[in-house]
C-alpha cells in the first residue's frame, strides 16, 4: 500500500494505494510531507474508522523512507479528513487520470508477469510534474527515483497492479491548492514490457465467456415440448439436440436421458401412442440448437395416463416450461398440477395453428416444400400431387379440420378473423363410423371407407332426373341427398359396412367443401389452405376437396394440403415456449 499523508492548517490528507504481489506479498509505503507532522499537526489521520496517532509509527508503513510488510489482503482504501467540527467529508481526485501499472516479479524474481494490452501506459505521460521523492526511500542504489516498494512486485517503484488514486491525493482540503502527489515513472522511464497475446488477458477470457453464455440466458432448459390437446386427439412434438457436446451430456441429469431415449428409440407407446416417424424433421436449427422435430400423437381419452407417466418420470424436476394449446389444456390443467406437478403455459389455439404453420411452411420438409395441391383434379386418370409455394400466402382461407371445423381468413401472421366453422368435421365422422360399422379407430374407419361405395348409400342426380340436370350443369353423379337410399328397405340390406363407412367421409368432406367455398367467395381469397387430422392418410377427402373446389368455382379456387396435416398447433405451443423464455 502506498500511502501519502501531509497538512497544512491543523488539517491532515491521506492517500493510500494498494498493491497485491504474486504469492499474496504486499506493501504499503506512507509519505509525509515536510512539517506536517509533529509540531503543529492537528490530528492524526483516520484511515478506515481507526484513529492512528500522529508520533506512533504505523505497522506494515514506511515512514520517512523506512520499509515494512503490509497486512496481507489489505487493499486500497479512501480516507476521509476531518474538517470543521468534526464532520468527515472525502477528499477530491486528482486532475491527473488514473495509469495503470505494470506487474512485475519482486525484486531477484525468476521472470515478470506481463501487463495486458488495455494497460494506461499512455496515461502515464500525461500526469502532472511531481517533486523529488525523499533521499535514501527504499532500497535502490544510485540517485534518488521514485519510490520503491519492498516486500511487493513492483516495476520501477511502481505497485504490480493498477491503481486508481483515492479522493484527496491532488489538492489540499485545507489550504485548497494544488498538492504535489508522489513521484510517478513517465512512460519513457519504463523499460519495454513484453505484452500477453489479447486472448490470453483473463479480462478477455471472461467477455469470451459471458458472449458464449449469453444466449444460453434465454433458452429454455430442456426437454422442448410443444402440446396440443383437442378433442379427439392429443398432438406433441419433441425438440430432439443432436448437437449436445460431452461437457452437457456429463452434466445431462438421468430422468432427462430417460425421456429423450424413450420419445425417441419407440414408434409406439403403450396401444395407442403413435410416433409419425415419416414426419420428423431433421436436421433443424430452433433456438440455436441443431436436432431432429419428433411428431407424437395419441387420443385425448388417454390424457390422464400420460399425465400419469409425467409424474412417474418426475417432469416437474427438470423445471421446463410445458406449453399447451387446444381445448384440453384448460380441461386438464388442474390434472397436469395435481397429479404431475405441473404448471401449463396456456396459449390460443388459432394463434398457434398459424403460426405454426407458417414455421413449417417456411423450413421445408426435408428439402421439399411443405404445401403441395393435386393437379387435374377433375379427371381421376390424371390427377396427380404436385409441389406449390406458399412463399406469398397471403390472403388465404385456412379450413383447420379437426373433431369440429374453424374456417380463418388469414391476411398476414397478424392479422386473421375467424369466419365460420361447422360442427361436422373429423370427430363427426368417426363417432357415426362407430355407430354404423363397428369399428373402433379412426385408421379402421378410413380402412373400411376405401373399400366402400357410397353411391350405394347416397341418392345421386341421376336417380332423381335419370341423368344429368343440364340447365344448372349438375351431372348425374353428383350427390342429390346423402344417405338417401338408406329410405328404402330394400337398399338398406343390401349395403355394407364399408358403403357406409365410405358414405359417411363423402358427407362430411361434401359439406366442409362446400362451406369453405362459399367463404372463399365472400372474402375474395382463391386460396384455400386445408389442415387438420381428419386429413391424416386420407387421401379419399383430400382429393374431394381439390374436385370441389376446382370444379364449383370453374378452376377459379385451388385447394392446398400440407403434409404436417395436424402438428401445427403443436409446433406453434414450441415455438411460444421460445418467446415465454425470452420474456423471462
Amino acid at each position: 500500500m502506498l500511502k501519502v499523508v501531509g497538512g497544512g492548517g491543523g488539517q491532515d490528507w491521506a492517500c493510500s494505494v494498494a498493491g497485491t504481489g504474486l504469492g499474496g506479498v504486499e506493501a504499503a509505503i506512507e509519505v509525509a510531507r515536510p512539517g506536517d507532522r509533529g509540531a503543529g499537526g492537528g490530528g492524526g489521520a483516520r484511515r478506515g474508522s481507526a484513529e492512528v496517532p500522529d508520533s506512533a509509527p504505523r505497522a506494515g508503513m514506511l515512514q520517512a523512507g523506512t520499509a515494512g510488510p503490509a497486512h496481507a489482503g489489505q487493499g486500497a482504501e479512501e480516507v476521509g479528513e476531518s474538517a470543521g467540527g468534526g464532520e468527515e467529508r472525502r477528499a477530491r481526485r486528482p486532475r491527473a487520470p488514473a495509469p495503470r501499472l505494470l506487474n512485475r516479479k519482486p525484486p531477484g524474481g525468476p521472470e515478470e508477469r506481463e501487463a495486458p494490452e488495455n494497460d494506461l501506459r499512455g496515461d502515464l505521460s500525461r500526469a502532472p510534474p511531481a517533486a523529488p521523492p525523499a533521499p535514501g526511500m527504499g532500497d535502490r542504489r544510485g540517485p534518488p527515483g521514485p519510490p520503491a516498494i519492498t516486500g511487493a512486485p513492483a516495476a520501477n517503484g511502481l505497485p504490480h497492479n493498477g491503481f486508481h488514486p483515492p479522493p484527496g491525493c491532488g489538492r489540499d482540503p485545507a489550504g485548497g491548492g494544488d498538492a504535489a502527489p508522489p513521484r510517478l515513472a513517465f512512460l519513457s522511464e519504463l523499460p519495454p514490457q513484453p505484452l500477453l497475446p489479447q486472448h490470453d488477458a483473463p479480462a478477455k477470457k471472461c467477455r469470451l465467456r459471458r458472449r458464449g453464455d449469453s444466449g444460453k440466458k434465454h433458452r429454455p432448459p430442456f426437454p422442448w415440448f410443444g402440446m396440443d390437446i383437442g378433442g379427439t386427439l392429443v398432438k406433441l412434438v419433441y425438440f430432439e439436440p443432436k448437437d449436445i457436446t460431452a461437457e452437457e451430456e456429463q452434466e445431462e441429469v438421468e430422468n432427462l436421458k430417460s425421456i429423450r431415449k424413450y420419445l425417441t428409440s419407440n414408434t409406439a407407446y403403450g396401444k395407442t401412442g403413435i410416433r409419425d416417424v415419416h414426419l420428423e424433421l431433421k436436421s433443424l436449427t430452433m433456438c440455436g440448437r441443431t436436432g431432429n422435430l419428433h411428431f407424437i400423437r395419441f387420443p385425448s381419452s388417454a390424457m390422464h395416463t400420460f399425465i400419469q407417466m409425467g409424474s412417474e418420470k418426475n417432469f416437474s424436476s427438470l423445471h421446463t416450461t410445458l406449453c399447451a394449446t387446444g381445448g384440453g389444456a384448460f380441461k386438464f390443467e388442474q390434472d397436469f398440477r395435481m397429479i404431475a406437478d405441473l404448471q401449463l403455459h396456456k396459449l390460443d389455439e388459432l394463434d398457434c395453428l398459424i403460426q405454426g404453420l407458417l414455421y413449417v411452411d417456411s423450413v421445408g420438409f426435408n428439402g421439399k416444400p411443405e404445401c403441395y395441391y393435386f393437379e387435374n383434379p377433375t379427371n381421376p386418370e390424371l390427377c396427380q400431387k404436385k409441389p406449390y409455394c406458399l412463399d406469398n400466402p397471403y390472403p388465404m382461407l385456412l379450413v383447420n379440420m379437426g373433431s369440429g371445423v374453424s374456417i380463418l381468413a388469414v391476411y398476414s401472421k397478424d392479422n386473421y378473423k375467424r369466419v365460420t366453422g361447422t360442427s361436422l368435421g373429423g370427430g363427426t365422422f368417426l363417432g357415426l363410423c362407430c355407430l354404423l360399422t363397428g369399428c373402433e379407430t379412426f385408421e379402421e374407419a378410413l380402412e373400411m371407407a376405401a373399400k366402400g361405395d357410397s353411391t350405394n348409400v347416397d341418392k345421386l342426380v341421376k336417380d332423381i332426373y335419370g341423368g344429368d340436370y343440364e340447365r344448372f350443369g349438375l351431372q348425374g353423379s353428383a350427390v342429390a341427398s346423402s344417405f338417401g337410399n338408406m329410405m328404402s328397405k330394400e337398399k338398406r340390406e343390401s349395403i355394407s359396412k364399408e358403403d357406409l363407412a365410405r358414405a359417411t367421409l363423402v358427407t362430411i368432406t361434401n359439406n366442409i367443401g362446400s362451406i369453405a367455398r362459399m367463404c372463399a367467395l365472400n372474402e375474395n381469397i382463391d386460396r384455400v389452405v386445408f389442415v387438420g387430422n381428419f386429413l391424416r392418410i386420407n387421401m379419399v377427402s383430400m382429393k374431394l376437396l381439390a374436385y370441389a373446389m376446382d370444379f364449383w368455382s370453374k378452376g377459379q379456387l385451388k385447394a392446398l394440403f400440407l403434409e404436417h396435416e395436424g402438428y401445427f398447433g403443436a409446433v406453434g405451443a414450441l415455438l411460444e415456449l421460445f418467446k415465454v423464455t425470452d420474456g423471462q
